[in-house]
């Protein structure tokens, strides 16, 4: 079967979503009503301006924006116009502190839960009168979010153990959210239902499995931060959402300085990792890139109490690139390259037999995004996207070593497809509006063959005829199979979070 992907059919569903779209932005524009998102659409922005009593901006203030909780701090300085601006901020709520030589220090709590930039006005006091602006050193740590999750920084990350090769990211979420089980080799299962779970990396949707047996996952030195929501998932949040991973990522964009790490760690079974994270930028260009490699002679778990021909290695490299041409306009790139390849692990009966199986998965995520300020309360996010993994399974050299079949399949999974969405911040309203249109490709091809002469035996009561042409030890041939399909997905979405004093609506 030769494959077809119907170009016509996703330009139709393109043009279909992005009428949608257009026709949302101007009933928006022409009518002035609330267009915006609820809460959590991944990173957001805080900028604003540093001035004294009378008004006179204040340049060099160094501004830091943290919470205590996850251990996530910036910190920056004013510029010559008194002011200053954190991208890349992940949906939490921070303590804004400011300090200047000569002012009292200011604080102020800030809580980012839209793409739409809050801009601040901080007025600074003289020394040894009143601070203009003061808060409860707590308050920073209380969340009003009518979504159950949890929230999960570097500086918790870095406290774990990760034990799991080429699984770092599954071990992040099962030892830090509750409710969620880890099944073998990666794949991680919320309470109560098989592998629904959903990863917005950057705003980019991802919703096949993550086991490593079937894709690759992103190296956990990569992400800033995650909010794992396990109930109550937003509206944006389709298809499988009894689990969320909201991802992150880390970058350079505002840096002041270059920074990265290098770390090496030997553990059993000869496992060796080694990781390596590179960032760099100003206030318009910046780069980071992270680059992770394990080797274990248990990659997979075994089926036995030791592990029999179990080695692997998983390599990941990320990089994600970002420009602001200027402060209404803001671009970013993420890359990513993985492959694991890994042998098949071994009973003793198979070992006996010489059974070497293997296995390859290979990943491509090419994700650009686009975000546009229209003013204050209005942001237009646009993130196409194209994933690729490719899995392909090798029998033993010999068919007669595989136990009781031969088999080799061969997998193409292309995800392609774009999300947009506008967003609007003011008053009690926290509205977002989108579509998403989504092609999933998908070419598979397998062959087996019988290879126990015990297994479909003629003389037995289990006989089975339409297995006979397929019985190698009696003269027959492989089982192939090779097929594709084009799955299309088109979502439209509207969700509104309004706050009135202590009453939260959704």
């Amino acid at each position: 079967m030769r494959p077809r992907i119907h170009i016509a059919g996703a330009l139709k569903s393109l043009r279909t979503s992005c009428a949608v779209l257009m026709l949302v932005m101007s009933v928006s524009s022409l009518t002035g009503l609330p267009i915006t998102l609820a809460q959590s659409l991944g990173a957001g922005t805080v900028e604003g301006i540093v001035t004294d009593a009378t008004g006179a901006v204040v340049p060099g203030a160094s501004v830091a924006i943290e919470n205590r909780v996850t251990g996530y701090k910036r910190t920056t300085n004013t510029d010559a116009n008194g002011t200053f601006r954190f991208e890349n901020i992940p949906p939490n709520n921070y303590a804004l502190n400011v300090s200047a030589q000569g002012f009292s220090a200011a604080q102020q709590t800030v809580d980012v839960r839209s793409s739409v930039p809050q801009s601040l006005k901080i007025s600074l006091t003289v020394a040894g009168t009143s601070a203009s602006v003061e808060v409860s050193s707590a308050a920073d740590i209380i969340e009003t979010v009518p979504t159950t999750h949890t929230d999960v920084d570097q500086s918790l990350i870095a406290r774990m153990s990760l034990s799991t090769p080429g699984s770092g990211l599954s071990d992040v979420i099962t030892k830090s959210a509750p409710g969620v089980a880890a099944d073998s080799n990666g794949m991680v299962h919320p309470l109560g239902d098989h592998a629904q779970v959903s990863i917005s990396l950057d705003n980019q949707p991802i919703n096949d499995q993550q086991s490593k047996a079937f894709s690759t996952q992103l190296p956990v030195n990569a992400i800033q931060s995650l909010e794992v929501i396990t109930g109550g998932p937003p509206a944006e949040y389709g298809d499988k959402t009894s689990l969320v991973i909201n991802a992150i990522t880390k970058s350079g964009l505002g840096v002041t300085r270059p920074f990265g790490s290098i770390s090496a760690m030997y553990g059993s079974f000869g496992t060796t990792q080694e990781q390596a994270t590179f960032g760099f930028g100003n206030k318009k260009v910046g780069n980071f890139t992270a680059f992770d490699f394990e080797r274990s002679g248990r990659f997979l778990d075994p089926p036995e109490f030791v592990a029999l021909h179990d080695t692997g290695n998983s390599a990941t490299i990320f990089n994600r690139f970002d420009y602001s041409p200027t402060s209404n306009d803001s671009l970013h790139l993420n890359l990513y390259l993985a492959r694991n390849f890994f042998q098949i692990a071994n009973t003793f009966d198979q070992e006996a037999l010489g059974q070497d199986q293997r296995q390859l998965v290979r990943t491509v995520n090419i994700a650009p995004g686009y975000v546009h300020t229209f003013s204050p309360s209005l942001l237009l996010t646009i993130n196409p996207f194209y994933r690729l993994d490719v899995v392909k399974y090798f029998p033993s050299a010999d068919p007669f070593s595989d136990e009781t079949q031969t088999i080799a399949q061969s997998r193409r999974l292309n995800n392609v497809g774009i999300k947009a969405d506008v967003a609007y911040n003011r008053g009690i309203h926290n509205v977002k509006v989108g579509v998403q249109v989504q092609h999933t490709f998908l070419t598979e091809g397998f062959q087996f063959g019988i290879t126990d002469p015990a297994f479909n035996d003629p003389a037995s009561a289990g006989f089975i005829p339409g297995l006979a042409p397929f019985d190698l030890t009696r003269g027959g041939h492989l089982f192939t199979f090779r097929g594709h399909t084009d799955v299309k997905q088109e979502a439209v979405y509207a969700q509104d979070l309004m706050t009135i004093h202590d009453l939260s609506l959704n």
